[in-house]
């Protein structure tokens, strides 16, 4: 025991730069994602605040039934599941190749330009980019009707209208996220011998072959891995943006499970609802991320576990 202990410590010795760097995320995911678990025990009872997560009247399934037979139920679904997917579908594949773009660019001023401009939105807040959003399709001044009307078209009130809402979200998404999200395919493409390159140029290979044959094979593990990320968060769409961006005219396409979490607990006060709402979200998260970790483990033979 005494010389476990010992290896412990020189393993925490040498790696302590690491630790305290790991350390602030560690303590908030302690903090924010396990100590609160058991607050799951609302979803069972019939809460009241004052009492306490261990107070009230045990109600079982109720909340669960109760919303899976709500009109909104299927509603809710699945505008949460095509607003995490439409991203999805068509924004992953744009990182890969925008990472591949820049690592054939030789201008290196050009190349710092052009990751720069692409990763700044990444770091620009929800509530700006919101904001954005909400000013340049404004029917009044928004520069997108400006444009409409310059070009002989009706203006369009956007974000009133249900159909549009999608398309704003998705592109504004894949608008924020696909330089950021560049870095990792970059890193990965730049860690290939570039032997294998030049193995390819004798051979007479084309760049569709090159990247077809050499890249995206070399990178496979890498799109598996982040391609299996995202579908963990595939049900869980960011509550931020929608909140900011639909109303009232919108939820047939923009209310998802989160808002409507937010609506059923901080507003209506229906804390024991909202939780089982929650718990329904993270239940369905779940499965499919181990569902689709098990395929593609199948199918490639790489996973997340």
């Amino acid at each position: 025991m005494g010389q476990k202990a010992i290896s412990f410590m020189k393993l925490v010795k040498r790696d302590k730069y690491l630790l305290i760097m790991f350390a602030p995320v560690f303590v908030y995911y302690v903090i924010f994602m396990y100590i609160p678990m058991p607050g799951v025990l609302i979803a069972f009872k019939n809460f009241t605040p004052g009492h306490g997560i261990f107070g009230g009247d045990w109600v079982g399934l109720q909340w669960f039934a109760q919303f899976v037979h709500s009109i909104y139920f299927w509603r809710l679904l699945r505008n949460t599941f095509l607003l995490a997917f439409l991203p999805l579908l068509f924004g992953f594949g744009i990182p890969i190749l925008f990472a591949v773009c820049i690592v054939e660019i030789k201008n290196q001023v050009f190349k710092r330009f052009a990751q720069t401009i692409t990763y700044l939105p990444h770091f620009i807040s929800t509530v700006v980019v919101a904001g954005m959003l909400i000013n340049f399709l404004s029917p009044a001044d928004g520069i997108v009707n400006t444009l409409l009307a310059r070009f002989g078209f009706e203006k369009v009130n956007f974000m009133m209208e249900a159909g549009w809402f999608r398309t704003i979200f998705t592109s504004s998404e894949i608008w924020q996220s696909f330089g950021f999200s560049s870095i990792i395919y970059i890193a990965a493409i730049m860690s290939i011998d570039p032997e294998m390159y030049d193995s390819g140029k004798i051979d007479g290979v084309s760049k569709f072959q090159e990247l077809w044959h050499l890249t995206l094979p070399s990178i496979k593990p890498t799109i598996v891995i982040l391609l299996l990320l995202s579908l963990g968060g595939i049900m869980s769409v960011g509550f931020e943006k929608v909140y900011l961006l639909y109303n009232g005219a919108t939820y047939e396409t923009a209310d998802v499970l989160s808002t409507y979490v937010y609506r059923m607990g901080i507003e209506g006060q229906n804390y024991g609802f909202a939780t089982a709402v929650g718990l329904f979200n993270s239940i369905i998260t779940f499965v499919l991320v181990f569902t689709v970790n098990r395929i593609t483990r199948r199918m490639t033979n790489m996973s997340l576990w």
